[in-house]
């Protein structure tokens, strides 16, 4: 099954789709009863609206998004594609979400900007992560490449964990970016501390339905799960800036 989504999502290339968004009687009923039987589960719907799906309802979550019977009653959790018109159903319900929080997020992210920029890029990190010490260590590859970096933290040992407290001394820094590189690195950061938002990026991931890092947004809003080299994502930019 994994492998048949998989295959689903690469051959699906961005579509635009059209989703009613007009709070309906019905839609509003739904929505009290999704807010009460979702908070049982421990999930807080940010907003109900009806999906693509004839019959279904979108729900935005803080930890992903959902679908629900339009009675609020059976909620699902899961890829949903669009055979019709090969559209990527929740990437392209995903999209303007993950626009609209990075956009708000983007001042306090880390920034490593290209020279000759011509693409930006926001990669949720940890920094224990194996694979995003292997993007970062290689970040003179994407800057050359033209494709500026925003880091927003993602700590997925969760709020209690150490790789938190390392993220906010980074964000607390005085040299941000150099903190973030000797962190990479495997080295022990100073403790610093202030106010920050590191909490605040972490939720913000969660709500995206991110799970691992390096977790990258693309300018359109799509999100790639995982590494990828800088000659690879150079190529997908390229592409998408083609559209």
């Amino acid at each position: 099954m994994k492998k048949i989504i998989a295959a689903l999502c690469l051959a699906f290339p961005a579509a635009p789709i059209v989703a009613a968004t007009t709070a309906a009687p019905a839609v509003l009923k739904a929505d009290q009863q999704l807010q009460q039987r979702m908070a049982e589960l421990g999930l807080k719907p940010t907003s109900v609206a009806n999906a693509p799906v004839p019959g279904l309802l979108q729900v935005f979550t803080d930890r992903g998004l959902f679908f629900a019977s339009s009675d609020g009653q059976y909620l699902i959790q899961g890829e949903v594609f669009d055979l019709k018109n090969k559209v990527h159903v929740n990437e392209e319900v995903m999209k303007p979400m993950r626009l609209a929080g990075i956009n708000k997020m983007t001042p306090s992210a880390i920034e490593f900007k290209a020279k000759n920029e011509k693409f930006v890029v926001t990669v949720f990190t940890d920094t224990d992560c194996g694979y995003c010490r292997k993007l970062h260590s290689e970040i003179q590859d994407y800057l050359d490449a033209g494709i500026s970096i925003h880091y927003l933290a993602y700590p997925r040992g969760g709020e209690n964990s150490q790789t938190f407290s390392t993220l906010e001394s980074i964000w607390c820094s005085k040299d941000k970016q150099g903190a973030m590189s000797k962190a990479k690195g495997g080295s022990e950061v100073s403790v610093a501390k202030c106010d920050n938002n590191v909490a605040a990026q972490y939720h913000l991931g969660q709500s995206f339905g991110i799970s691992g890092t390096p977790a990258i947004v693309l300018p359109d809003g799509s999100l790639i799960p995982g590494y990828q080299p800088a000659a690879a994502l150079a190529a997908t930019l390229t592409q998408l800036a083609k559209r």
